[in-house]
């Protein structure tokens, strides 16, 4: 398994944003415009991706706000996604410690995250900070932070 930034190998990042795109639904436009600030280095907000061989198996991204009514907690770890033959080998959860790591080597923390999950990212260093209400949701969701 290799473990890489987006910087570290930006041929891919169609790829990236194509996948990204399948997992939940979002136009493949508005990864690529989040890839390209990022590489272009407009932004330290990353992508952040998990290879086995050429292909892809896991990802996440930051972003300044994933979609909630709590505008002024950033910036936010979106599009955490891990193949299912993939999952329960630790590859999220490298995901996630690789993009706090990196954006604390940035200045940048804390960090937040929103989700429905419980229990999940508590292992990974993250606590529950708050409800918000999704843009597009009927139901609040959990938001975590990680400093």
């Amino acid at each position: 398994m290799e473990y890489i930034n987006l910087r570290e190998q930006p041929e891919i990042k169609e790829k990236a944003a194509q996948w990204f795109s399948s997992k939940w639904g979002v136009p493949t436009e508005a990864y690529l415009e989040c890839m390209n600030s990022f590489l272009s280095k407009e932004t330290e907000y990353g992508w952040f991706l998990a290879l086995e061989g050429e292909a892809i198996v896991g990802g996440l991204g930051v972003i300044e706000n994933d979609f909630h009514n709590r505008k002024d907690l950033f910036p936010n770890i979106c599009a955490v996604y891990v193949e299912e033959k993939y999952r329960k080998k630790g590859i999220a959860g490298h995901l996630l410690n690789m993009a706090v790591s990196y954006l604390k080597e940035h200045n940048i923390s804390p960090v937040y995250l929103s989700t429905d999950h419980v229990g999940f990212y508590e292992r990974y260093g993250w606590e529950f900070f708050t409800m918000v209400q999704g843009d597009y949701e009927e139901e609040e969701s959990r938001l975590y932070v990680h400093y």
